[in-house]
């Protein structure tokens, strides 16, 4: 298992500190560097700026919204990063949510399943540079009785295949998310819930695929979650911090009947109190539904504790199939996030897991 760091969302004045953070983590060893985006910076031009001031560490989109490009757009800006980082670039992808998609970019959520697969489908035939030409349910290229004809990509990449990432929660999205990408970036992932709410339905996909090798349908496969960090001795006191993030997500994050987050939750086991964060937050009352979360919940898909408490974590994140393990560490300030990063590395030292 390898850690990565996941810088979230870029513009709100902290800047220098997520450099600052991705340069150490690019010392420290750390895999990889994610980005991410919604309605705010957009996660090409961040990657871009960290790769250009950093070595060895990857960079990836966490996610680029399937919403907010066209399919060959996205392969020329992962061609373009790919080659500008030194082979260092890994796409990640999602389909956003109800509202962004449609609140911000004007297009229809419907059919995210098959949208995704001709949106991967475009992109790996574009990356391929071979000429471009599609026909599909929610792509045509090029578009018939028009100029249009197949063009194919003029930038090379530094590598033949660029890693391709699908940001899934759901069942069926799992399943193929298994089946057409290289790695699943996930979230509220708790070791304990592993198998029954992400990985079988994984590795359903990779069988269906046919590229699963040997006896283990994932391997080869990246199992990502991204996991919040704080390093301390009082766990309830740093499971708190964590009750606005949870409570946004499994509460407000979508709408009432269309949450993925909150439908987690519930096959975690979590179905009352789900639906008591929901009310409370759709209701106004966010000091309540972060009090409603319960505990459980947030220390089993979050890191915390002493760096030995740490430690164990990651063994049994490690043991549940986990190969890239990043890292959201907690805190305002440059050096708290920076003390995180180097406290996940000595906890995977203790572990033993790392590789």
């Amino acid at each position: 298992m390898r850690l990565g760091i996941n810088l979230g969302y870029w513009g709100a004045g902290m800047d220098a500190d997520n450099l600052a953070v991705a340069q150490e983590a690019d010392r420290l060893g750390y895999a990889v560097c994610w980005a991410a985006e919604a309605y705010g910076s957009d996660a090409p031009t961040v990657l871009s700026w960290v790769a250009a001031q950093t070595e060895r560490i990857d960079v990836g989109s966490g996610i680029f919204q399937i919403p907010a490009r066209t399919p060959a757009m996205t392969a020329m800006t992962a061609a373009t990063l790919d080659t500008l980082s030194g082979g260092r670039f890994r796409l990640g992808l999602g389909v956003s949510g109800p509202q962004v998609s449609e609140g911000w970019y004007g297009v229809k959520f419907d059919k995210p399943l098959s949208r995704t697969r001709e949106y991967v489908e475009i992109i790996r035939k574009a990356m391929s540079r071979e000429r471009l030409s599609h026909e599909g349910e929610h792509w045509t290229l090029p578009l018939p009785d028009g100029p249009g004809k197949p063009i194919k990509l003029t930038v090379h990449p530094v590598r033949e295949e660029i890693p391709l990432y699908i940001a899934a929660i759901g069942p069926k999205n799992l399943e193929q998310t298994g089946e057409i990408a290289d790695g699943a970036l996930l979230i509220f992932f708790s070791p304990e819930h592993a198998e029954e709410t992400t990985l079988r339905h994984l590795r359903a996909g990779r069988e269906k695929s046919g590229t699963s090798g040997g006896g283990d349908a994932l391997a080869g496969f990246d199992v990502c979650p991204t996991v919040p960090l704080a390093v301390g001795e009082d766990v309830h006191a740093l499971a708190d911090q964590f009750r606005p993030y949870t409570a946004l997500y499994v509460g407000g994050m979508g709408s009432r009947k269309q949450n993925f987050y909150n439908r987690l939750a519930q096959r975690m086991g979590y179905a009352k109190e789900a639906a008591e964060i929901q009310d409370k937050y759709l209701a106004g009352d966010k000091e309540g539904a972060a009090a409603a979360v319960p505990h459980e919940l947030i220390d089993s898909t979050t890191l915390l504790g002493s760096t030995a408490r740490i430690a164990e974590r990651m063994r049994a994140y490690a043991e549940a199939g986990v190969t890239t393990l990043s890292l959201a560490p907690a805190g305002f300030t440059r050096e708290e996030r920076i003390a995180g990063l180097r406290a996940g590395v000595e906890a995977l030292e203790q572990a033993g897991v790392g590789s």
